[in-house]
C-alpha cells in the first residue's frame, strides 16, 4: 500500500506539471488540476487503507491526511483561479 501512496501522490505532482505547461488552453489547465486532485484523493484513501491494517502509526495518518488536505487546497485555488496562474481564457 506504500507503494501505491507513493505512485498516487507523484501523480498529483505530474498532473499539476502537465497543465502547467497546457495552460494556454484553460480547459486543459483545469482537466489536468481535476486529475491532480483525484489522484490526491486516491492518496488519502491509500493512506486510510494503511493506518486500518496497521502499516502507519497514528501519528503518521494524522500528519499525512493534514498534507493531503492542503495539497487539495491548493489544488482547489488553483482551479477557482486559473488567471493567476498564466492562463488566459479566450
Amino acid at each position: 500500500m506504500i507503494d501505491q501512496i507513493r505512485r498516487s501522490s507523484r501523480s498529483v505532482c505530474a498532473n499539476i506539471a502537465e497543465g502547467y505547461r497546457k495552460r494556454r488552453c484553460p480547459a486543459h489547465f483545469i482537466s489536468k488540476l481535476s486529475d491532480a486532485d483525484t489522484e490526491n484523493t486516491e492518496t488519502q484513501v491509500w493512506i486510510e487503507f494503511s493506518f486500518a491494517c496497521g502499516y502507519i502509526s497514528e501519528n503518521t495518518k494524522s500528519e499525512w491526511d493534514q498534507e493531503t488536505i492542503e495539497i487539495g487546497k491548493l489544488i482547489g485555488y488553483r482551479t477557482a483561479n486559473p488567471e493567476k496562474f498564466g492562463v488566459h481564457k479566450l
